[in-house]
């Protein structure tokens, strides 16, 4: 009997001493390389003042779309991933994210949150993810350059014709410098800054919902023009028409270009990389006044059926908290909650204060064929571009673009 009393005492003193106390769990997450530099450094933090754990995977960019999509379909998927906000939707149509529209509307500042970000996380009504980080589309110029040319080196281009101009006088200077520059043969880099001309001029290239393609337009037709004129004069470099990405951002941080669309990412690349560079920031203009901007980065989703959403949630929770925020700025994403993001970066280059509100009142196109549509390097917007830019059959490329564009969007699921 007293050895009976004691087992049944130290089974309790066992059971006693968990009553209260949940044992931690651990999710995984994945994210793309862009998100190498802030994103150990969140989950570090996040790690640290939490029982709860975060174990992160970083997953080459050109390898994070396909590699997920087969862990969703073989039941090898992680808990959860920050992913390219433009491929949201195609995973929501293929039912391997799970639905958070109930978690998403109980947080007290989803009105708050990127709306181009919840925009293309939501499908069919139902939202699958929340903005996480971001991006925005801006114009940057070379102030040395622009004072040498006897411009006002304190003041960017606000409309086409003053960038053309701009970008001329720039050129005047003579030797290995040029007015200009973009990556003609880059399909994502082109719907990232060359699509807001088009926008701030009230165009645009799909339509709300992304069930047509609305491409044969006076302002797409207008942005080419702006283009095309700048390589007649020679304004750009000749290496932009082969240009597939590579020199998107390298082309102005060799110090020899007047103007250049680019990213607010540019922004803490400068500032470390090449700190000798004296840049200004804009936004990126129409026609003849407004601006826009495309509204990138990434969307948090949750993989279907995960059995970590706690964490997941606590996770994002401390993400979105000014602590996660300001960790999140300084290490390479803009704010996505608009209602801190000046609390985040008031510390940082104020020149993240136009980024920031570039991305509150970005766009980001939706659909749900996007990477066949814009990023494939043999699909139609890319073909598109090309031709347009440095080519001859101007109506011929837009036509057939549309039509192809058209033919793609008809055949897949829609919002």
């Amino acid at each position: 009997m007293r050895n009976l009393i004691a087992k049944l005492a130290l089974a309790a003193a066992v059971l006693g001493s968990g009553l209260g106390t949940a044992a931690a769990e651990t999710a995984n997450i994945w994210v793309r390389a862009d998100g190498s530099n802030f994103m150990p450094r969140i989950v570090d933090a996040y790690n640290k003042g939490h029982t709860n754990q975060v174990k992160l995977d970083i997953i080459p960019n050109a390898e994070i779309i396909p590699k997920y999509g087969a862990a969703a379909a073989g039941g090898t998927a992680p808990d959860a991933l920050s992913l390219d906000l433009i491929y949201t939707p195609s995973f929501a149509a293929a039912g391997q994210l799970e639905d958070i529209t109930d978690w998403a509307k109980s947080l007290p500042y989803f009105a708050s949150l990127s709306p181009a970000h919840v925009k293309t996380g939501t499908y069919k009504d139902h939202i699958y993810g929340l903005p996480f980080s971001a991006d925005a589309s801006v114009l940057i110029w070379n102030k040395k350059l622009f004072k040498q040319a006897g411009l006002d080196p304190e003041k960017g281009p606000a409309n086409w014709a003053e960038i053309a101009a701009d970008a001329e006088k720039v050129n005047a200077l003579g030797g290995n410098i040029k007015g200009f520059y973009f990556s003609g043969n880059c399909g994502g880099c082109n719907i990232f800054t060359f699509t807001p001309l088009i926008w701030a001029s009230g165009g645009d290239i799909l339509s709300e919902d992304g069930s047509k393609a609305t491409l044969d337009s006076p302002q797409l037709r207008g942005a080419i023009d702006l283009y095309r004129s700048m390589v007649k004069k020679d304004l750009v470099p000749a290496g932009a028409q082969t240009d597939t990405g590579a020199n998107f951002f390298a082309a102005f941080a060799a110090g020899n270009i007047g103007i250049s669309p680019s990213g607010a990412f540019a922004i803490g690349a400068l500032n470390t990389q090449y700190p000798d560079i004296d840049y200004g920031v804009t936004f990126l203009p129409g026609k003849d006044s407004g601006w826009s901007s495309f509204a990138g980065g990434d969307n948090f989703v949750v993989t279907k059926g995960t059995t970590k959403l706690p964490v997941v949630k606590e996770f994002l929770d401390f993400a979105y908290s000014l602590e996660g925020q300001t960790i999140l700025a300084k290490y390479g994403s803009l704010p996505v909650r608009g209602d801190i993001a000046k609390d985040a970066l008031k510390d940082l280059d104020p020149r993240y204060q136009i980024a920031a509100e570039a991305m509150a009142k970005g766009r980001t196109p939706y659909s749900v064929v996007f990477n066949d549509l814009i990023n494939s390097a043999n699909g139609p917007w890319t073909q598109m571009i090309n031709e347009v830019f440095f080519g001859d059959d101007v109506d011929g490329a837009i036509a057939n673009a549309q039509e192809t564009m058209q033919s793609i969007i008809d055949q897949a699921p829609q919002k």
